[in-house]
Formats: structure tokens, sequence, C-alpha cells
């Protein structure tokens, strides 16, 4: 079973070539959207990744900040760091690294440049996650194309004529002999086991949280009347952001540039898939820290136990996301890849989730208010939905590899392709048609 792994890096630009920098993300960006950028399509282990320009004085998103500017990557991908590292740097596409990283401090002068020398220097600026979440595990990007492929080529059999004499044991018996006898899916009998929430070391889990009731009580009472009840908290709606701000991430949050087939003309492309950046900043003390971190650590012990279906908190729409704490504790990162809008990813996360996201993100500065650590905060959703627009990042570059597949898809691949290799019964059978 692949391992899907997740890589940050910060790193601290040249201020003198910030406008170069841009230059560069602003190329690369035109390529990937008309289909011309070949690196990141070469690979067969990243699924996604995303450059960001923080920090930047001149930006109308940092305004006032007394920090350097960064540049901050992100992805999502198969096998081991050594090995993306590798992919990012090899001696191939190695120019572009060097175009974007030669405008970051201390990156390896032109005649020490090394293909290991590169992988140093991303390594040396990498930042652990606090928290990361899948929402296919196990399926690496070869895989995830191949089961798309496959429930491809079995809608074609089913399209090609009718199948009405057929019952749904039989049909299945009929594509699953085509398939076996088709060496373009040799690969679908090697064993592929669907994850599954561990119940056992859910029970546990459970039970500690159980036994640690008081301790949690006495905590939440802490922070809600040591703390809370002090704190500055978000009052703004979306009415009063700034419009320049929102435009400039409304821009490609929906809709990317295209061509209409063979006029030439630009039209518009809805994104099947979309992102969110996020950067927000620790409130001080170490009551928040220790808070915030104890969510983490909820978070990394339940996502790998229970959410292993595709579904975050039963937002069902998410493909990966992590949170990243960095800057010596001082400030959060957020990344997610997923589907639909951005209003309608919020709102799912508000009515699923609304109290997860309170007890994360009340620990930073001028949150919506909250109530006992769970409660308010994302609750009140007229605040946190202009509480998100205000500390969004818009995003340099961002690269799907699979930009028209759902998460539901994907995993409903990987359904399709376990059952074709089993022996079905006639009511299995009728619901594997309806994952078709």
């Amino acid at each position: 079973m692949s391992q899907q792994n997740p890589l940050t890096l910060v790193t601290p630009i040249i201020p003198e070539k910030l406008n170069d920098l841009y230059g560069y993300l602003s190329g690369m960006k035109y390529a990937l959207e008309k289909g011309k950028h070949s690196l990141f399509e070469k690979s067969e282990t990243i699924h996604y990744l995303r450059w960001i320009v923080i920090d930047d004085k001149n930006s109308i998103f940092f305004k006032g900040t007394t920090e350097e500017p960064k540049l901050v990557f992100s992805s999502n991908f198969d096998g081991t760091l050594e090995d993306h590292l590798t992919d990012l740097c090899n001696d191939q596409e190695h120019d572009l690294i060097d175009r974007i990283y030669s405008c970051c401090i201390n990156y390896p002068n032109p005649e020490q440049r090394t293909l290991e020398s590169r992988k140093a220097y991303l390594k040396s600026h990498s930042i652990k996650v606090s928290a990361f979440y899948r929402g296919s595990p196990g399926r690496s990007l070869k895989q995830i194309k191949q089961e798309q492929a496959l429930r491809m080529h079995l809608r074609k059999l089913l399209d090609s004529r009718n199948w009405d004499d057929f019952s749904a044991l039989e049909l299945h018996k009929k594509l699953k002999s085509d398939v076996q006898n088709n060496p373009d899916f040799s690969w679908v009998n090697e064993r592929f086991k669907l994850p599954k929430t561990n119940w056992f070391k859910m029970a546990l889990l459970v039970l500690v949280l159980v036994l640690l009731l008081p301790v949690i009580i006495n905590w939440i009472l802490i922070v809600e009347f040591g703390y809370e009840r002090k704190d500055e908290y978000y009052t703004k709606t979306r009415s009063d952001l700034d419009p320049e701000k929102i435009k400039i991430l409304e821009e490609y949050e929906d809709l990317t540039d295209g061509e209409e087939s063979g006029t030439g003309e630009k039209t518009k492309v809805i994104n099947y898939q979309n992102q969110f950046t996020q950067l927000v900043e620790m409130k001080p003390g170490k009551v928040r820290l220790i808070t915030f971190k104890a969510m983490m650590l909820f978070a990394r012990t339940l996502i790998p136990i229970k959410m292993v279906s595709g579904e975050l908190m039963g937002i069902p729409t998410i493909h990966f996301a992590r949170w990243v704490l960095f800057d010596n504790n001082k400030r959060v990162l957020f990344f997610s890849n997923f589907d639909g809008s951005w209003q309608q990813y919020l709102g799912d996360f508000i009515d699923q989730s609304g109290w997860g996201l309170t007890g994360i993100f009340s620990n930073t500065k001028v949150f919506p208010k909250t109530k006992f650590l769970l409660t308010g905060g994302a609750y009140d959703e007229e605040h946190f939905l202009a509480w998100s627009r205000d500390s969004e990042l818009p995003t340099q570059i961002w690269y799907s590899a699979y930009p028209t597949y759902s998460i539901k898809n994907v995993n409903n691949n990987s359904r399709i392709r376990v059952m074709l290799s089993q022996n079905l019964n006639e009511k299995q059978a009728k619901h594997f048609f309806q994952l078709i």
C-alpha cells in the first residue's frame, strides 16, 4: 500500500529578487493553465503542490508586516522524502528549481549546484506538519489514474450495447472476464485492501478521552474564564472586507482562463477542484499553545483510525489537508485541496465539524467569539466566513495531477476495482453497478 506524505518548505526570499520570483511564478502559472508545463505531469508521485509568497510588505495581504518575505512550498506525494526531493531536483528538470530558489537566501551558487546540494537545501527548510489528512489513504497517483481508466473502460463496455437480457450478476461476470483477459488491466488482480475504521483503536481512544475527561473539562474552564473572555474576537462581516483582496482571491478560485477549441478566443473554464491557503497568528502564551497542540495530537490520532474513507469529520470533498505550526510556534499555515466552491467547502466544515475548527482556530488571534473552546466560533457563520476570507492567501502556483476527479470518484473507483475481482451475489452486483 502506497504511503502518501506531505512536504512543507519555508524559505527566506532575497528582497531584491522578489520581483524576479513573481515573474517566474507568474510564467509557470500561465503555462500550467495552458497545459504547456509538463514538469509535474512527468512525475508519477506528485498528487498536489503549491507555491505561496508570504510576508511581502508590498502586498495588500501583508500591510504593516515587519517580517521578511518568504516562499512557502507544499506538496502531497507518494513514497519517501528522499525520492520526492530527487523527483523535484532531478538532472533534467532542475532549471525550474534553480530559477525559483536562486531568489532565496543561501541557495547554492551555480558552481555548487548538484542534485545533492539542491536536495540538502530544500530539506534544511522543511517544516514538520502538525496534522495531516488523506482523503484516499494508501492510493498512489499511479493507482488513482489506473482505477479511473478501469472505470471508464467499464462504462464504455456498458454503453456499447443493451444488456437487459443479463442479470446484474451475469453482467458482473462478463465484465470481470473482459478485464481479466485485457493485458492493459493486468494490475487489477494485485491485492488491494480498502482502508477501514480501526474500531479497536477507536475504542481505546474513547477510553483515554473518558479517563482524561476531568482534566479536559478543567482545562476548557481555564481557557474560557482565564483567556477567551479577555481576548479580542473577530467582528467583521464579508461586506467589511477589502474588495480588492476578495477580487484577487476569487479571480482563479472557480474559473481559469482557457481557449475555445479552434477559435483562439479566451474563455473561462470551471475548476472542479479548488485549493485553500490560510495563514493565522497564534495567541500568545503557553496555555493557547498547549491547547492547539493537544487538538493537533487528537487530530493526528483520530484521522488514521477513523477518517479513512474519504470524509474528514463527515466532509466528503477533501483530498488532502494539513496544519503547519511554524515561525517558533507563532503562526499556523493551513492548506486544503478540495472539490467544489469555497462557500460550499466552508459551509460543510461549519455543518459537520464546526466544533473541531473552533477548538483549533480559537487559539489564533482575532477569531470569532468562542464559548468553552468548542462552541461559538465557526458556528457563527457570518463572522467565520468573513474571518476565513480575511485570513486566506492567494496561491501563486497550484497544481493537481487529476483536476477532474472528485475524492468521491477516487474512492469509488477503488471500490469498483476491489468488487470487480470478487465473487458477488445478485444484490452485491447491483451495488457494484451503482458505483459505476
